[in-house]
């Protein structure tokens, strides 16, 4: 059957579209044949019989994937209009220009059918209302897509095997740059090399990605940025992104991976599939080549960097405000360890001397719940005691070092700032020839470069400014005189932290001295308190307080207790129960002993029942009423009791026995021994097992035995086999 069979005047009534695509914006700069083959279908639906004024061309997809519909504005008006057998026939140069997607090339194909549209590429005019057209139709558009999977597969297949030898160029991060050979070597940029060194060593004093931030900011140190695929560098305020970008990317530890991010497709609630790139674990990295590299920090390092910044899940910054008066030695240090915000100081009690801190500052901006609360007495001691404790000879000796290392970092600054203002006079400098070279009379162009002229000078007096300031401040080295008076206040301070004389405002500077901050978190439940107390010089101290019970709680009888009551109220009386609490080591809320009216007001507080009335004729007897009815002594009792030929329940350790005497246990205790039954070493020597061995039997019922009185002699019988009883006959 010919093409041309195929068409009809119905089909040349309706429009001829001709679909052009190109996968990619490249594809369209360089693939121009391609274009102009695709474009020459406008001719071959003229011969087919279609007017040139009835020939559309849909171009709108040039510079997009034929993966999916998603984006392809020209494909989905191209199916609306077949839907609306506004088509005739659909040209393509072939199926792949249509779809490489399944789905969309069966949509197209089931719309094709059900309005009669043809479809007509460089092999053929096909019906898709045909069934031997369709199966050849959907033939091709599966290898369509299966070619579009063994592109990707070879395209990734070379990546990655370029990415295991560590020779996949990818971008890099600022501060790293390839040189001629093309291996990655540090930028030579000294102020870049500067910055971002800056970053690692804040980070390793501070802890916190945020806190780097805050001294980055309070230095007015900037960081350099670069825009992906530029070699131009800016230079932008420091942010939280900009810092965590340095402190995980792991180029920096001149390590190079591959394969840190993976994609995920959903459908929303639109029915749209979403495509979003999300990070992978460490542990499933395609590659990753430790020392591949220079870095600014080692692979190990790194490692710890990541571990610390998952551990840190509050904001931190620096404690600050002057000290007062106040008896609160925290005030101006002390940080909710939820929120972040600092926590402000409230005072209670004769005199105004019993502190109390709370995070309020939610409350008061925003109208949110407070954050937490606590007495601020035990948590003050705490962190003093910490304290006291750090300033000992050997703290003294570590504070020495800390100064040293303080000049150190000072000079690390001051070596940032010079060269911030050596970048600075070569901006002001190139400003300045652009503003030479300009023609006076030019005045739209002598007008901007005039502008920058002047703003890069400002910024030369303002890093000279910055600089000056930082060699004012410059730390003096400890003197051998001053390390003598440290180590006399190590022996001293004690002394006078207690001292009468000493006020608490004193005591909040000498605080201030070591400490940076202290955040805490109030537990609820457990009535305690987590705090961390970071030092001046970046060390960490972790402490737990308790926390008095708040409000009625305070004095509140532990649950145990209550739910303890209750089930011994249910057999015994008051003066029982505070016996047995007593015995327990329990106490009441307020720290008392037990007795039979705290007892009974706790009972009645609980809306707890009091014991029922003892029935004399019951069941359930003490020990005492057993071992009368019995005949035998209390003692005899308490060792049936444990062999277990007696049922008895206890409630509780130190509660009295309930012996439940039915007429089943009276039968054990008889005077004289049954048929069936011997004495216990027989009893063992029949069953060929030890004495305790027939006794754990008895226990767990897996034998009988009764207890036989014969006069002042008591003993267990034990029923055993016939079998073996005639053994012990004939024997």
């Amino acid at each position: 059957m010919s093409d041309r069979s195929k068409i009809t005047e119905a089909h040349r009534r309706r429009r001829a579209v001709v679909y052009v695509r190109q996968s990619t914006l490249g594809q369209v700069e360089r693939n121009t044949e391609s274009a102009a083959r695709q474009y020459a279908l406008r001719d071959r639906a003229v011969e087919l019989g279609w007017p040139r004024e009835s020939v559309v061309v849909v171009d709108g997809d040039t510079g997009r994937s034929g993966a999916s519909a998603a984006g392809r504005v020209g494909f989905k008006e191209l199916v609306a209009e077949v839907g609306l057998g506004h088509v005739g026939v659909v040209l393509a140069l072939e199926v792949s220009r249509l779809a490489r997607c399944s789905a969309d090339w069966h949509q197209l194909l089931d719309l094709c059918a059900l309005t009669a549209t043809l479809i007509a590429d460089a092999d053929g005019v096909y019906s898709p209302a045909d069934f031997n057209d369709r199966l050849l139709l959907g033939l091709k558009g599966t290898m369509s897509e299966a070619e579009l999977h063994l592109i990707r597969a070879r395209l990734d297949g070379g990546l990655r095997n370029k990415a295991e030898r560590g020779e996949l160029r990818t971008s890099l991060p600022v501060g790293l740059d390839r040189d001629e050979d093309g291996r990655i070597v540090l930028c030579p940029d000294e102020q870049v090399r500067h910055a971002i060194r800056r970053v690692f060593v804040l980070w390793r004093r501070l802890g916190s990605a945020r806190q780097v931030v805050a001294e980055l900011v309070a230095e007015g140190q900037k960081l350099p940025r670069r825009s992906v695929g530029q070699r131009r560098v800016r230079w932008a305020r420091a942010s939280y992104g900009a810092v965590h970008d340095l402190l995980t990317n792991p180029a920096y530890a001149g390590a190079f991976v591959f394969g840190r991010t993976r994609t995920h497709k959903r459908v929303d609630e639109h029915g749209e599939v979403k495509v979003r790139t999300v990070e992978v674990p460490l542990e499933e990295w395609s590659v990753c080549l430790p020392e591949h590299h220079p870095g600014y920090v080692s692979w190990p390092d790194y490692l710890v960097t990541r571990e610390r910044l998952r551990s840190n899940v509050r904001p931190r910054g620096e404690g600050g405000g002057a000290a007062r008066e106040g008896a609160a030695l925290l005030q101006g240090l002390l940080r909710c360890g939820r929120c972040g915000r600092r926590m402000q100081v409230a005072y209670s009690g004769t005199g105004g001397r019993s502190p109390r801190y709370a995070c309020v500052r939610g409350l008061h901006l925003h109208g949110t719940d407070a954050c937490q609360s606590l007495g601020g007495g035990r948590l003050d001691k705490a962190v003093a005691a910490a304290f006291l404790e750090a300033v000992t000879p050997a703290g003294v000796a570590a504070t020495a070092r800390a100064v040293a290392e303080l000049e150190t970092e000072h000079d690390a600054r001051l070596a940032g700032q010079r060269l911030a203002l050596e970048r600075a006079e070569f901006e002001a400098d190139r400003a300045r020839r652009q503003f030479d070279v300009c023609e006076p009379e030019h005045r739209l162009v002598a007008r901007s470069l005039e502008r920058a002229l002047e703003d890069a000078l400002a910024a030369v007096e303002h890093q000279r400014a910055a600089l000056a300031a930082l060699e004012h401040a410059r730390p003096a080295p400890l003197t051998d005189h001053e390390r003598g008076a440290l180590a006399r206040l190590a022996r001293d301070l004690p002394k006078l932290w207690h001292a009468a004389t000493t006020s608490d405002r004193d005591r909040k500077e000498l605080l201030r001295a070591l400490l940076r901050e202290v955040v805490v978190t109030v537990r609820g439940p457990e009535a305690q308190a987590a705090v961390e107390v970071f030092w001046e010089g970046g060390a960490r101290s972790e402490l737990v307080v308790r926390l008095n019970r708040r409000g009625p709680e305070r004095h509140r009888t532990a649950e145990g207790t209550i739910e303890l009551i209750r089930r011994l109220a249910a057999h015994h009386p008051d003066g029982q129960i505070a016996a047995i609490l007593n015995k327990q080591g329990r106490r009441t809320g307020t720290g008392l002993t037990f007795t039979e009216a705290r007892v009974r007001g706790i009972r009645q507080r609980a809306g707890i029942p009091a014991a029922p009335p003892i029935d004399p004729d019951g069941e359930t007897v003490t020990i005492q009423q057993a071992a009368s009815e019995l005949g035998v002594s209390a003692a005899t009792i308490r060792r049936w009791l444990n062999d277990g030929l007696l049922p008895a329940e206890q409630t509780t350790p130190h509660a009295p026995w309930r012996i439940r005497l039915t007429d089943e246990a009276r039968r054990r205790f008889v005077p004289d021994v049954p048929d069936g039954f011997v004495a216990l070493n027989d009893a063992a020597r029949l069953l060929g097992c030890a004495r305790q061995t027939v006794l754990h039997k008895v226990q767990r019922g897996e034998l009988q035995a009764i207890q036989v009185t014969r006069g002042r002699r008591k003993g267990l019988a034990i029923e055993v086999p016939a079998a073996r009883l005639d053994r012990l006959i004939n024997d």
